[in-house]
């Protein structure tokens, strides 16, 4: 199909030309042939002239939890897609909390099949260790060969260092990404929310910021230690950016995330975790 956007705003931080400018774009068997300040509708084109339309690259999901196999009455791996894809959507990173859980490579070329096809591409993350119980490796190497972009127990804190550190040195030869969920459970406990005046107020067993923190710098000496590349999911509190940041000015190679909700909390509710992102 061949498709005339009028009056498109680009959003492309990276071209300082258009980025913010309102353009016209002409879309031709799906490649972007001309953009322009005007372009005349054609008889074999589809006019689209919407209020406020936005255009940009496509974007990127780094956690995305869909339910096949296992629980495909939550959502299959091809109507997920196609929601990431109508959303607007690219790439999706698919977390590992199926069942069966993929911790072999055979599961990660499943997944790879399954999304065959589609216009959004799937990443898929296998579990660091086999069956995601936190005691011995999965297959990492082989998980990794066969598309795995990364390895994470999903939202379960990797207790044992020692483990952790055997992962880091094991997946850096390949370069392989180990995820690391920022929380002590001993100090979390029963804890549900952030700890603070809110949860307080609701009557809200928190979480204390030190059960983030004191993980978070936990897996930074390792890493500094064994080398390799970790991630750490949802961090919450600012004093976890400052302790990443510094890892980082260190030369070591850490990346992290945040859970929008705490966005989304942080704007209607600007006294729920305060002093804290």
């Amino acid at each position: 199909m061949n498709i005339l956007l009028k009056s498109a705003t680009i959003v492309d931080n990276n071209n300082r030309k258009l980025h913010f400018k309102k353009r016209d774009i002409l879309i031709l068997n799906g490649i972007i042939e001309e953009i322009s300040p005007t372009i005349k509708p054609g008889r074999n084109l589809k006019t689209l002239n919407f209020k406020n339309l936005h255009v940009s690259a496509g974007w990127f999901d780094s956690s995305v939890s869909f339910g096949e196999p296992g629980f495909e009455e939550r959502e299959t791996i091809s109507n997920g897609l196609m929601v990431a894809a109508r959303s607007g959507y690219t790439d999706i990173v698919l977390n590992p909390n199926t069942y069966p859980l993929p911790d072999s490579s055979g599961a990660i070329i499943f997944l790879k099949n399954a999304a065959k096809g589609k216009p959004t591409k799937l990443h898929p993350l296998g579990t660091l260790t086999a069956q995601g119980v936190g005691i011995d490796l999965a297959e990492l190497y082989d998980m990794q060969n066969s598309g795995a972009v990364g390895f994470y127990d999903f939202k379960k804190s990797i207790s044992n260092s020692n483990l952790l550190k055997i992962a880091l040195q094991y997946s850096q030869d390949f370069k392989g990404l180990v995820y690391s969920f920022p929380m002590d459970e001993k100090i979390m406990s029963k804890g549900i929310v952030n700890e603070g005046i809110s949860s307080t107020r609701v009557g809200l067993k928190g979480i204390p910021a030190l059960a983030e923190e004191l993980q978070i710098a936990r897996d930074l000496f390792i890493l500094e230690y064994t080398g390799g590349y970790l991630h750490i999911p949802t961090i919450s509190t600012a004093k976890s950016v400052k302790i990443i940041g510094e890892a980082k000015r260190k030369g070591l190679n850490v990346s992290c995330s945040v859970a929008t909700i705490l966005i989304v909390i942080a704007k209607f509710c600007p006294h729920f975790g305060r002093k804290r992102i």
